[in-house]
């Protein structure tokens, strides 16, 4: 079986989180929902790096909402485990799409992998957009460049 070749990143951000007592059930693993959150902060973190965060996004009049999300849980995050969360980005022309990984900081051992689509869509209208608006694509292109 031939194996999937992953797309490179055009920009990748680490992000340390140490599981807090607050996201583990009576097991003291992480309940599957919290992972989102994990993502979401990692997510953040790459569009502040890229210089189109969320806040950017809005000011432009776009929004960018999540229309697909996968996550492959490897082995549970427990309590108190430090984990490093990378975020990178893969796609950008018609979507943004995001692959992550899930670490363990001192082990590196990947123990959860996951991916988000997001669609670009016009904030006044409420339209989706078929390709990149011009905000994000000359953030991308400097990047590039």
């Amino acid at each position: 079986m031939q194996r999937r070749r992953e797309p490179k990143a055009l920009l990748s951000v680490d992000t340390a989180i140490t599981v807090p007592f607050f996201d583990v059930d009576s097991m003291n693993i992480v309940w599957h929902g919290h992972y989102c959150k994990y993502l979401e902060v990692a997510r953040c973190n790459l569009l502040d790096k890229l210089g189109y965060n969320y806040s950017d996004m809005k000011q432009s009049g776009f929004m960018f909402p999540i229309v697909d999300m996968q996550i492959k849980y490897i082995q549970p995050l427990v309590f108190e485990q430090q984990v490093i969360v990378t975020a990178s980005l893969v796609e950008w022309e018609y979507r943004l799409k995001i692959h992550y990984s899930i670490r363990d900081a001192s082990t590196r051992l990947i123990l959860t992998k996951a991916h988000t689509v997001q669609a670009a869509v016009d904030a006044q209208q409420k339209t989706l957009l078929i390709g990149c608006p011009a905000p994000l694509a000359e953030k991308v292109k400097a990047l590039l460049a």
